[in-house]
């Protein structure tokens, strides 16, 4: 894939990533108008995760837990398609927090110091934080843990088991309701500053749901180990940590924001491939 190429996939993930962002925020502002809530549904019923907390519900009462509702479920449909096709790049090209997190990091990096930065060389700046391996693996399986959590919840819960400290209603639905809300939300942004994409390796329920798909999806990563010399540039750019990238390209902690295969220096390393 040519460097031309290359570039035009990654204006085309910053186009996705800022139209999520721009479009929750206004299914947010949408819901603060009156009788807006009640005519579309919540907020909440634009989540896919939604579908995940109300699926026991649904399927033993044929009811929704309240917020959300069967637009859940279509929205899931569409994030398990892209699944199927290209892993977890719902997190890495789609997802508005993911993007919040992304814009965060950046701005810890400028408040660190770092004005300007060459690609693929460690910064000499203390952010973002990288936890040592004796934090950060144990915190990876955290997620699952707590999406086994919330769907146990969910079979006695009458909201989503999420609803009172998510932080996507955090963020964007313009309805902070609650002083543990604010909190959510302000840990939510002190704690992105620090370490990059912290929600999505070691909090996110959704992202430990499409996982699996990293292991299935047709389009994937391909490492020629004739040309990689594991120079460890592509480690460097991974937001998500990952460790030896040219080895881990199907990891389930990838998002496939391909990050490492635009700042590859060596020619067809790295490419993308359809099996």
């Amino acid at each position: 894939m040519t460097a031309n190429k290359i570039s035009s996939l990654m204006k085309i993930r910053k186009g996705l990533l800022m139209f999520a962002v721009i479009g929750t925020f206004l299914i947010g502002i949408r819901h603060l108008l009156p009788g807006e809530a009640g005519s579309g549904g919540s907020f909440d019923a634009f989540c896919p995760f939604g579908a995940i907390e109300t699926m026991w519900k649904y399927v033993t009462t044929r009811q929704t837990l309240l917020s959300t509702n069967l637009l859940n479920f279509s929205i899931l449909s569409g994030t398990l398609a892209v699944s199927l096709v290209a892993g977890r790049a719902f997190c890495g090209w789609m997802c508005p927090l993911g993007a919040v997190q992304e814009g965060l990091a950046k701005l810890g990096r400028w408040l660190a110091g770092e004005k300007s930065r060459i690609r693929g060389k460690p910064g000499k700046f203390l952010l973002p934080l990288r936890l040592p391996d004796t934090v950060d693996r144990p915190l990876r399986y955290a997620k699952y843990f707590i999406l086994v959590l919330i769907i146990l919840a969910s079979a006695f819960a009458v909201y989503p088991p999420l609803y009172y400290f998510c932080p996507v209603r955090a963020v964007f639905s313009f309805r902070l309701t609650s002083a543990f809300l604010w909190s959510v939300l302000v840990i939510f942004i002190i704690t992105s500053l620090l370490v990059e994409r912290i929600w999505c390796k070691y909090l996110c329920p959704l992202g430990a749901a499409l996982a699996i798909f990293n292991k299935i999806s047709p389009i994937r990563l391909h490492a020629d180990f004739d040309t990689c010399n594991h120079c460890g540039r592509c480690d460097v750019e991974c937001s998500m940590g990952i460790k030896d990238v040219p080895d881990h390209l199907n990891d389930t902690e990838c998002i496939r924001c391909l990050e490492c295969l635009e700042t590859c220096s060596h020619d067809e390393a790295l490419t993308l491939h359809v099996l």
